[in-house]
């Protein structure tokens, strides 16, 4: 079986979908020849690496989740793949500063008719709509995600962030300066990976 099949096995997605998700990796594949979506030597892995690692974090998003909003979206990871994995097809909010990103990241919204909003700015400056999800993969220490998600997210909102080896330590780290519930659930892709998900975000001081 190819790597497209097991993943999409595991996945148990519908036809049109997984040509959405083929489509996806056939455009991520093709524009990291000119700019850096993804590291060259994983392009090989695409599935595995990439579109199986994104899907397995909208397991743990609540069912009722309103929007959501991906920081530092890139190549489209986990955003773009949660948005075509929706069944509800429900609005994501891919945040990106690189201007070449974007432009992938639209082209990617019109040729697979996603419910996609996708903004160039810098997570400090934009002002956009409180999230009831907020993501992020390989973007930042997890103490400066907290102060993306305190203000970004709902009150009761869901952050979902993809971390190493040493997320650990990133959690000792953050706990200094902040308070939160946290679960952190095993990666099905890398076994020293999680994926946290945090909620009651606040200042420690509050």
């Amino acid at each position: 079986m190819t790597q497209s099949g097991r993943v999409i096995a595991d996945l148990d997605v519908s036809r049109e979908t997984m040509e959405k998700l083929d489509h996806f990796s056939m455009l991520l594949e093709k524009w990291t020849k000119s700019i850096n979506l993804i590291a060259p030597n994983t392009v090989s892995e695409i599935w595995t690496r990439h579109i199986a690692d994104s899907a397995q974090i909208l397991q743990y998003a609540p069912p009722r989740w309103r929007n959501w909003t991906d920081m530092g979206s890139g190549g489209g990871l986990p955003g773009v793949v949660i948005a075509i994995l929706d069944p509800e097809d429900r609005p994501m909010t891919l945040i990106e500063s690189d201007k070449r990103k974007c432009l992938f990241l639209n082209t990617v919204r019109r040729e697979l008719s996603l419910n996609l909003n996708v903004l160039n700015d810098r997570i400090e400056q934009v002002q956009i709509e409180h999230a009831s999800v907020l993501s992020s993969r390989a973007l930042a220490p997890l103490s400066e995600l907290l102060s993306f998600a305190e203000k970004l997210l709902e009150p009761d909102g869901i952050a979902l962030f993809s971390k190493g080896a040493r997320y650990q330590e990133e959690l000792d780290l953050a706990r200094q300066g902040w308070h939160f519930d946290v679960s952190a659930h095993q990666s099905e892709t890398n076994a020293d990976a999680r994926i946290l998900e945090i909620s009651r975000i606040r200042p420690s001081e509050s």
